[in-house]
């Protein structure tokens, strides 16, 4: 017995592939053409040297456009790839320092943290630990507290200072 297969749903409704008894008819410069039947709509699409699309199935009686396929689909493929185009991935940028930092280094730290801020990006504080240091994390903690209200501007609290093993990370969101 060979396997049954399923009608390919992919495939656009278009042509010969529309299955209704009677259809509204819509011509290329939008206006309507009447209800006629699928062959008469089809016969006449091929008149023009055009396909006739279903638009609309949900409609009583379902709606069909005469239109050249090819140039409609990619029209539709060029707006999406626009929208794509246009729309901005967050990033998660890292800002990484010691606890015992200077004060030139922290202000160029802050200025980094800043423009990715500004850019749409996430930042993420981390401080580094080495030896003994870890055991002043209260120091690397109010560090951590003193960026974030240097960037209160810009910026609010996404992950509050944690340790994970040997360094302390905090994660700043852009503010709306």
């Amino acid at each position: 017995m060979p396997p049954l297969t399923k009608p390919n749903r992919d495939l656009p409704t278009i042509n010969e592939r529309i299955r209704f008894p009677k259809i509204r008819v819509i011509d290329t410069d939008g206006s309507q053409l009447g209800i006629l039947t699928p062959r008469e709509a089809l016969r006449m699409a091929e008149e023009k040297e055009l396909d006739l699309v279903l638009v609309s199935d949900k409609a009583d009686p379902p709606v069909c456009r005469i239109m050249d396929y090819g140039k409609f689909k990619f029209e539709q493929e060029k707006k999406a790839r626009e929208a794509r185009k246009k729309q901005h991935t967050s990033d998660v940028k890292e800002v990484k320092m010691r606890y015992k930092i200077e004060e030139h280094d922290y202000q160029v730290c802050i200025n980094r943290a800043e423009k990715f801020l500004k850019a749409g990006d996430k930042v993420k504080a981390t401080i580094m630990f080495r030896g003994r240091e870890i055991q002043h994390s209260d120091l690397a903690e109010s560090l951590l507290m003193r960026m974030l209200n240097d960037l209160q501007e810009l910026a609010e609290v996404q992950q509050a200072p944690k340790k994970e093993g040997r360094n302390m990370m905090m994660l700043l969101a852009p503010k709306k």
